[in-house]
């Protein structure tokens, strides 16, 4: 049988793929209209808001309960830290935009490709420390258990893939850049796979907490960022469906992959 890291790397690869082929959707783009675009970044505030919850904080929740932390503190400090961070960020942009005569969609664009793959990390460190508790014999810990939950994520990264790279080519970037910074995004997955295999029992004592902050740092940039672009859009009831739209369908694949 494989070493536990090295089925760790092979799973974390797997996510990254997927994560990729989501990007893959901008090579389909030739010309974008504006209520397109806003649609897109709706469909992304949908994608990323669920993946807030059924991806990050309710498995923080429920990995705190069961290491017997005070869950609801873990995941709140967590929470408003990740919050925190990406509004230290924003400010530090904002200055350093003005500074350089940067455009408002490219600080968009850095805020929305850090917060996701700020959210991958914790999800690399799930699956490798999925893998890792095999090793240690951790209960309740089974093959088919990391199988399938690297399958899970895996199935999630596409919409999330799609989330980082159309909104950057929706800004004017090149398809194939768009895609290369796209599944660029999901590369952090196998480094942190393998030191969540390497560090199990230790990683999945921090495992609530980063999870937490993944979740508050992908809220603020819903928030601060992508709806209040797409509401500029005059068809504003689309993008209120498309926003529905990838909630509901980052729901589904979370729910329904257990």
């Amino acid at each position: 049988m494989l070493d536990h890291t090295l089925q760790a790397l092979l799973a974390s690869l797997f996510t990254w793929g997927m994560t990729a082929a989501g990007a893959a959707v901008v090579i389909f783009f030739v010309r974008i209209n504006s209520s397109v675009i806003n649609s897109m970044l709706s469909l992304a505030a949908g994608v990323m808001t669920a993946a807030s919850f059924w991806s990050l904080l309710a498995p923080a929740i429920s990995l705190a309960v069961e290491l017997r932390m005070n869950a609801w503190l873990v995941c709140l400090l967590g929470f408003l830290t990740g919050g925190a961070v990406l509004m230290a960020g924003d400010f530090f942009a904002d200055r350093f935009c003005r500074i350089k005569s940067f455009r408002d969609t490219d600080k968009r664009s850095l805020m929305l490709v850090s917060s996701v793959t700020f959210h991958n990390i914790p999800e690399g460190l799930a699956v490798g420390v999925a893998f890792g508790s095999l090793a240690h014999s951790i209960e309740g810990a089974t093959l088919a258990g990391a199988v399938l939950l690297a399958f899970g994520i895996g199935i999630q990264n596409l919409p999330e893939g799609m989330a980082v790279s159309v909104p950057l080519r929706c800004d004017g970037m090149k398809r194939g850049k768009a895609f290369f910074i796209g599944q660029l995004s999901g590369a952090v997955e196998p480094i942190s796979a393998v030191l969540g295999a390497l560090l199990t029992v230790s990683m999945r004592s921090l495992l609530p907490f980063m999870l937490s902050v993944a979740a508050g740092a992908m809220i603020y940039v819903v928030v601060r960022e992508l709806v209040p672009e797409s509401q500029q859009d005059s068809k504003k009831p689309l993008m209120a469906i498309m926003m529905l739209f990838g909630f509901s369908l980052m729901m589904v694949l979370d729910v329904a992959l257990g």
